[in-house]
């Protein structure tokens, strides 16, 4: 028989710890059968509970896992720990306000619970409340000295707001308790020169020898040590550190070109007509999405748009890709498998779910950014859902592009073709062919923004891509750099100074980079641009 919420015996109690162990472990194949049996002989037991919504947020039924929890909290309304669970998951379903005021109320009940104070922070850089961020950073670290993720959040967040002074001392401060974290080193590299030098070195050497350091430990010190080369002019012992860093890198963080080819021709050939269905013309008005691969000057048009007076910049939100997730999860098929047999009703849905899911960042501001890089993918998703909307896509010189990419520590799931010469130039190419086809499609709705036309012609620039977006022109967009605004992306430094027409590194490397050139597929290397 069923034992709702009674205690549970010991055979149940040694499940519930295999399970934990389990599902800490991310072995979901072992956790899952047990987490079942649990829940059929104890369906509305809290700590069962308590693991069913950690399986359901694995599998990304977050709405699911929010079920869980709120039936744990109505048994153990005190319980700080499945307060905190139940913030998590309301954040991955876009609940941000309530997620916020769960992971405030766990702190409340348990001051001490320093991985609450931690989830408090990381959320609270997600909402653009840094100050805030930084006061529940600084408390988790304060109550739990040996967590170097709460150190190295912490670090990230000071470097965002242009304090690299505390930046770096933070970064250092983990160095003292690890000194083969990866992570700091990368960190202190991107600081500049000031932060990472020669009197470093000994000590890196070190670190990359220290049996405590990872694999994923070695690959972060390489990415630094190819940094440190650069800036001492050392272009060619640059890229062969870089060349054996991204080998170890690739066999961690795996890429299967043709599967990312098949995803995309699947894609483009769901959207390669203007759909007859869709939501309702204005649904979306004022929503800005910034598309591009990484290091083409999305951060510096999205400083650019969010120093007007009517514009909130949000940053890379993951709401589109969720909404499509979702809605893939509820009809049981892969997207864009979906997609021909949407009506406009459905589309006016998804719509609506994405403005509900953002609707924080309009309360103060009639228009906002969304600066997630991979909706460049999803243009067609985009006019179905939001016909109103504006998409500017950012484009830099590809070889360009391609290198500093290269030269970044990129650690997201599905970055994997940064590692390979030949993927870069696949991925740039298959950017280009999407891209192409929106500009075709939509030519009202998707404008392309050059970086280097912005450098070039700036005020032109400016007052074109504010008009596009339905903006009047104010010169504070213009002089972006004087923006306050914490920004969380690699770019932050450039954007909070005057635009520079000395960024471009490719020359500086010349033959080291015509690997990438093949692979983008110039017939004449030398004149290839």
């Amino acid at each position: 028989m069923p034992n709702p919420s009674h205690e549970l015996d010991g055979e149940a109690q040694a499940k519930l710890a295999r399970a934990r162990a389990a599902l800490k472990a991310g072995n979901l194949r072992e956790c899952v059968p047990l987490v079942r049996d649990l829940a059929v002989a104890y369906p509305e037991h809290p700590d069962v509970l308590h693991l069913l919504a950690g399986v359901r947020g694995h599998a990304g039924d977050h709405a699911g896992a929010v079920n869980a929890m709120q039936r744990a909290l109505s048994q153990r309304p005190g319980d700080a720990a499945l307060r905190c669970t139940l913030g998590v998951q309301l954040a991955a379903a876009g609940r941000i306000d309530d997620a916020l005021a769960a992971l405030q109320r766990a702190c409340e009940l348990q001051p001490g619970l320093a991985l609450a104070w931690y989830n408090l922070g990381v959320l609270r850089v997600r909402a653009v409340q840094f100050e805030a961020a930084e006061a529940a950073l600084r408390k988790a670290v304060e109550l739990a000295p040996g967590n170097l993720q709460a150190q190295l959040q912490l670090a990230a967040l000071l470097a965002s707001a242009g304090r690299d002074a505390d930046a770096a001392a933070a970064y250092r401060a983990v160095l003292a308790l690890r000194a083969a974290c990866g992570d700091a080193w990368w960190g202190l590299a991107t600081l500049g020169s000031a932060a990472l030098g020669d009197k470093d070195i000994p000590a890196l050497r070190s670190a990359l020898r220290d049996p405590a350091a990872s694999e994923r430990d070695r690959i972060a010190m390489g990415f630094a040590v190819g940094r440190v080369l650069d800036a001492h002019v050392r272009y060619a012992e640059a890229m062969a550190v870089l060349k054996e860093t991204h080998a170890h890198a690739a066999k961690l963080q795996r890429w299967d070109a043709r599967a990312f080819a098949q995803g995309l021709d699947a894609i483009l050939a769901a959207f390669a007509s203007r759909s007859p269905a869709s939501a309702p013309s204005s649904l979306g008005d004022g929503v800005v999405f910034i598309v591009s691969l990484p290091r083409s000057g999305s951060t510096l048009v999205e400083q650019m748009l969010a120093s007007h007076s009517r514009v909130e910049g949000s940053g890379e939100l993951h709401d589109l890709p969720q909404v499509l997730m979702e809605e893939s999860r509820r009809r049981g098929r892969h997207y864009p498998d979906w997609v021909g047999t949407m009506e406009a009703a459905d589309w006016q849905r998804l719509g609506e779910r994405y403005l509900e899911r953002t609707q924080r960042w309009r309360r103060g501001k009639p228009f906002f950014t969304d600066k997630l890089p991979g909706n460049w993918m999803h243009a067609g998703a985009i006019r179905a859902m939001l016909p109103g909307a504006k998409i500017v896509v950012c484009r830099r010189d590809p070889v360009e592009t391609c290198f500093a990419c290269y030269r970044q520590f990129m650690t997201a799931d599905g970055q994997g073709w940064t590692h390979r010469f030949v993927d870069l130039g696949a991925y740039w190419n298959g950017f280009d062919r999407a891209v192409r086809q929106w500009l075709h499609l939509f030519p009202h709705a998707v404008r392309e923004q050059a970086y280097e036309s912005l450098i070039d012609d700036t005020d032109a620039e400016v007052r074109a891509l504010l008009g596009f977006c339905g903006l009047e022109f104010e010169p504070g967009c213009v002089d972006f750099h004087h923006n306050p605004r914490t920004v969380r992306s690699p770019s932050a430094p450039q954007v909070r100074e005057p635009l520079r027409r000395d960024t471009a590194r490719t020359a500086r490397y010349g033959i080291l980079l015509d690997p990438i050139r093949e692979a983008l597929g110039f017939v004449d290397i030398m004149s290839g641009h």
